[in-house]
């Protein structure tokens, strides 16, 4: 059986998330506000992390020394692009020119350039990936503390971390389209499509035994008479087809297609989530 903590769930969660926020923030499309909510909110995830490794739980070092690298790296990063912010988003004004040349064609209104400073050089992308290297270095290290085979424990984890945040990360895009209504849907597509990509080993790598293939047939107990095994199975079709469905939404081309896929995506990290937690929490106990 394969061990399951807080300090664990929370890094991976933290790591799984940088991760994501970089694949979105190196298009240079997304505003600047997307960012530092992101990096306030895993930042804070890992710190919380540490705390609950070097206060809460036995300590295991590597995971919670890391745990407070990522915290520190995210922190970092947030400083950077908030020093930089005057330099503004390349693709993003890039994008902003491009139609307030096509309306001034069209209408004949010019509308006022984006203000930013020449001088200021951009937040550089590169910075976010070093928060989730060290997260999961981290998030390797408590898989090998935890028991079990360490490769299943390693694709455990590794796989959980980037699944959880690319669907948080996910949810929280769509929510951006109200702030930066004009923004493209190719990075939320993106984001879906890791989702639906990760989806596959997320749920093969939980039924690999001893895994939840023995909790179905009653190998393992879930002190529920087999029920808590079959909201597993409903959470992981359920997330599945959610993943299909929002696809199918951001086909449309209306704006309140985005609005129905993050609704969507709402659903899709509730169930995903037990898709995760439910077997984590069956298969260590």
């Amino acid at each position: 059986m394969i061990g399951f903590d807080g300090a664990s769930f929370l890094l991976q969660w933290a790591a799984g998330g940088l991760l994501f926020l970089w694949v979105t923030t190196r298009r240079r499309e997304v505003g600047l506000g997307y960012g530092w909510l992101m990096r306030g909110i895993f930042g804070l995830m890992a710190l919380g992390a540490a705390y609950v490794g070097f206060v809460v739980i036995d300590t295991e070092p590597v995971r919670d020394l890391a745990s407070l690298g990522t915290a520190i790296a995210t922190g970092v990063a947030l400083a950077v692009s908030v020093a930089r912010r005057k330099a503004g988003v390349s693709g993003q004004l890039a994008l902003a020119e491009q139609r307030s040349a096509r309306v001034a064609a069209m209408t004949g209104i010019d509308r006022a350039p984006a203000t930013r400073d020449p001088s200021v050089p951009e937040f550089p992308p590169w910075l976010d990936l070093v928060a989730p290297c060290i997260g999961f270095a981290g998030v390797v290290a408590a898989a090998v503390g935890a028991g079990g085979p360490h490769w299943l424990a390693v694709a455990r984890f590794v796989v959980g971390a980037a699944f959880l945040g690319a669907v948080t990360d996910a949810m929280l895009l769509g929510h951006w389209y109200l702030v930066q209504p004009g923004l493209a849907r190719a990075p939320l597509l993106e984001l879906v499509r890791w989702v639906g990509w990760l989806w596959v080993p997320e749920v093969l790598l939980l039924l690999v035994p001893t895994g939840m293939l023995s909790a179905l047939d009653g190998t393992i107990d879930d002190g529920y008479n087999g029920l808590l095994s079959w909201f597993w199975v409903a959470c992981a079709l359920t997330t599945g087809a959610l993943i299909v469905v929002t696809r199918l939404a951001l086909k449309e081309r209306y704006y309140s297609a985005v609005m129905a896929a993050t609704g969507l995506l709402y659903l899709a990290i509730l169930t995903a989530f037990g898709t995760d937690l439910v077997a984590r929490a069956l298969l260590s106990s």
